[in-house]
């Protein structure tokens, strides 16, 4: 399934941050702060680039039913002095529980990397049990949307959490608890919501968590 979960004026505001990002490495910038969190300026833009143009695809991983009320409740109608009572009636639709590709399965994976390739377990995990309770806070369920958080609180949250937690890894650690502690806390914790959302699709890492996983991998870079 292929949609985006942003507004196409969010989606060149990306191009242009990436742009600038590209600009960047010819001056050395992103060439330190990729260093610190273990990877080349090169993955660095590959990487944001790929989470970008992944964010319009969701892999279906599960269809759950729900039931939608076409009468609430019996309704009584007199025609010519009689009477027909049009019952309570349900119809059957589903919900697909998607991944998607930009915004959870391509940081999921650089997470894991940049944990192994730092040695570094117990500081990502504390960080991230703290943003993950902080989005689970703060992610509501959108009906017709999905479950949405304000974009700029992971990756600042992260970007404090991590300076006191792990100052001299913090790019490292920012990344990771913004990144799995926003899955987390805002879609897999919510997903028992999924009913009250009356939506076709839930994505997780999709729709309005995106922007807050997409700009956490921004943020890490300028806290290195």
């Amino acid at each position: 399934m292929i949609f985006s979960p942003f507004a196409i004026l969010f989606f060149f505001l990306f191009l242009f941050l990436l742009f600038l990002l590209f600009i960047f490495v010819h001056i050395g910038l992103i060439t330190i702060a990729a260093s610190k969190l273990g990877l080349t300026a090169g993955q660095v833009f590959i990487f944001l680039f790929g989470s970008l143009i992944g964010s319009n695809i969701n892999i279906p991983v599960k269809k759950i039913r729900r039931d939608r009320e076409l009468y609430p409740e019996e309704v009584e109608v007199t025609f010519f002095g009689i009477r027909y009572v049009i019952p309570r009636v349900r119809e059957p639709s589903y919900t697909i529980i998607a991944v998607n590709v930009g915004g959870c399965v391509i940081p999921v994976f650089v997470s894991l990397y940049l944990m192994v390739q730092n040695g570094l377990f117990i500081s990502p995990l504390i960080a991230t049990a703290i943003v993950a309770f902080i989005c689970y806070k703060l992610a509501r369920p959108v009906p017709g949307i999905g479950i949405a958080i304000p974009m700029f609180i992971p990756p600042l949250a992260a970007a404090l959490i991590a300076l006191v937690i792990s100052p001299d890894k913090a790019p490292v650690v920012a990344y990771i608890s913004g990144t799995l502690g926003t899955l987390i806390g805002a879609d897999i914790l919510h997903l028992r919501d999924i009913n009250r959302l009356k939506a076709p699709v839930a994505s997780i890492g999709g729709a309005g968590t995106f922007d807050g996983i997409f700009l956490t991998g921004i943020i890490a870079v300028i806290l290195a």
